[in-house]
């Protein structure tokens, strides 16, 4: 394919499809969403605009009203309490149901965050548990 036949379909694309590259509104976000859906279904073929979609996404839900407070919820998160209650749920554990941090009133604490934080014994002895990384525990950007 020559560079003009390449600038010519692309030119096409952003015309019908300009969320690809930025998403501007709601409606477009919609696209987005669905168009994610259909190239998801042959992953292998559709990579590049994939890629392409995710980022655009990804951006509008990074800056978009629409998700401000569900982002400044997730910034508030406390990574290691996150990855607890889900090891627990998980695994359908109560707040007894973990000697490798304490008596149900501590874990109780922690998962409250009042006062007490899981500390590196408990997130070693966990990981050892649920056969997982201990990095899970820990907000790696």
């Amino acid at each position: 394919m020559s560079f003009s036949a390449l600038k010519k379909t692309a030119q096409r694309l952003q015309d019908q499809a300009g969320f690809l590259i930025e998403i501007s509104d709601d409606k477009e976000y919609e696209k987005a969403l669905g168009l994610m859906d259909e190239l998801i279904d042959d992953y292998d073929n559709q990579l590049v605009l994939i890629e392409l979609l995710s980022k655009s996404i990804e951006q509008w839900e990074n800056t978009s009203d629409e998700f401000a407070e569900f982002n400044q919820r997730i910034d508030q998160t406390n990574p290691a309490v996150s990855t607890l209650r889900l090891l627990m749920e998980q695994h359908e554990l109560g707040v007894g149901d973990l000697p490798e941090i304490g008596s149900k009133s501590y874990v109780s604490k922690i998962l409250n965050e009042r006062d007490r934080q899981l500390t590196r014994q408990h997130i070693e002895a966990l990981s050892m548990r649920f056969q997982v990384s201990p990095a899970l525990f820990f907000n790696i950007a």
